[in-house]
């Protein structure tokens, strides 16, 4: 009898405890904070990809016009229960821009970030109804005439205003949001050019006064990245020495424009231009003896994730020369680049949004 009430005293005392533990979980174990979706996923601030221009579904331009586009980004109210009431988040331009550049560069000013606000608008308030967790800050960008030699990020963060009943969250960078801003075209991203070469050349004049131009080495490059100017135009960096590092980088920018064939819009050729005199560019159109370069465009599914498509887009018949005339102060520097660039985008089918779709 003695131990028959202690197994009862025992199994009463774990449903007690059992039912104790089920009805912590009822109650909300942490508070509703509110925060961004936006994950520091490159050197310090959050990659952002959006269409230079919004298309829908119909290919029509959302907004009416090229270099009109939006990102939705998402606001978190946070805790283990859902958010049970109606209120009201706060957004505005955060001043922590300035003390992340300090940070980061010093006083290597020429590579800080640049505030976009002046490319952005968004809304100052986003609406949280009972039952909802998650909203959408709507943020209008207009591209037209941006120069992507800048380093644009946006800063925003949830205001501070605890009398709408909730509170911006406290841990470091969940209530702002440090976007860095890539507008993307067709024909902009990270191109492969370890078939693009570079080489320095000089000229030799001979006894008899004839000129004749030598080339050195022919150099060659990893990657060359490929930024937005308009719907069908990107610039690249000349050269493989040339990159975001450089403090004289927007000198150097080499335009891509690139004019399919009407009957079939994945080839085409491609104009190479620039528009400062002082690099001495020259290429097809400057020296016919140079080639045209062109492009085409192909699709494969991958071998083992048939949703997935690879996507490339490759630039042929690159030929053009340059003068790097900041590089050595005095000096001038001839060079010639020819060769390929390849750019490959990965797209997953199977989600229907332009932006989530390409794994960038």
């Amino acid at each position: 009898m003695k131990q028959i009430s202690i197994l009862l005293a025992s199994l009463f005392g774990v449903l007690l405890l059992t039912t104790s533990c089920n009805d912590e979980w009822k109650e909300e174990q942490y508070e509703h904070f509110v925060s961004f979706k936006a994950p520091l996923n490159d050197g310090g601030v959050s990659a952002v990809y959006v269409p230079y221009t919004r298309h829908n579904d119909d290919g029509e331009a959302t907004f009416g016009e090229h270099g009109l586009s939006n990102y939705l980004l998402p606001v978190i109210v946070s805790g283990t229960t859902t958010n049970g009431a109606n209120f009201t988040v706060g957004v505005e331009e955060s001043d922590t821009l300035t003390i992340l550049n300090y940070e980061r560069f010093q006083n290597r000013s020429d590579l800080y970030y640049v505030n976009m606000s002046q490319y952005a608008t968004y809304p100052s308030t986003v609406e949280f109804k009972a039952g909802q967790d998650v909203s959408l800050l709507d943020i209008r960008f207009n591209f037209k005439g941006i120069d992507m030699s800048q380093k644009w990020v946006l800063p925003i963060r949830v205001a501070d205003n605890a009398s709408n009943g909730f509170a911006p969250h406290p841990r470091k960078h969940y209530a702002q949001a440090m976007l860095r801003v890539y507008p993307y075209n067709d024909f902009s991203g990270s191109y492969s050019a370890t078939t693009q070469t570079m080489a320095r050349w000089y000229t030799e004049v001979d006894k008899q006064g004839k000129e004749t131009r030598k080339e050195g080495d022919f150099a060659g490059g990893e990657t060359s990245r490929g930024y937005v100017v308009d719907e069908n135009t990107i610039f690249f960096y000349a050269g493989n020495n040339i990159d975001e590092t450089r403090t004289d980088r927007k000198n150097y920018k080499i335009y891509a424009e690139f004019q399919p064939e009407p009957l079939n819009p994945s080839v085409g050729n491609v104009r190479l231009y620039s528009d400062n005199p002082d690099m001495k560019f020259v290429g097809h159109e400057q020296d016919e003896s140079k080639t045209q370069p062109t492009f085409s465009i192909y699709e494969q599914k991958d071998d083992v994730q048939p949703y997935l498509i690879h996507r490339y887009l490759i630039i042929s018949d690159i030929d053009y020369d340059f003068t790097d005339y900041t590089l050595v102060p005095g000096q001038e520097r001839n060079y010639v680049v020819r060769g390929t660039l390849t750019m490959e985008r990965k797209i997953n089918t199977q989600i229907p949004n332009e932006d989530q779709a390409i794994e960038w």
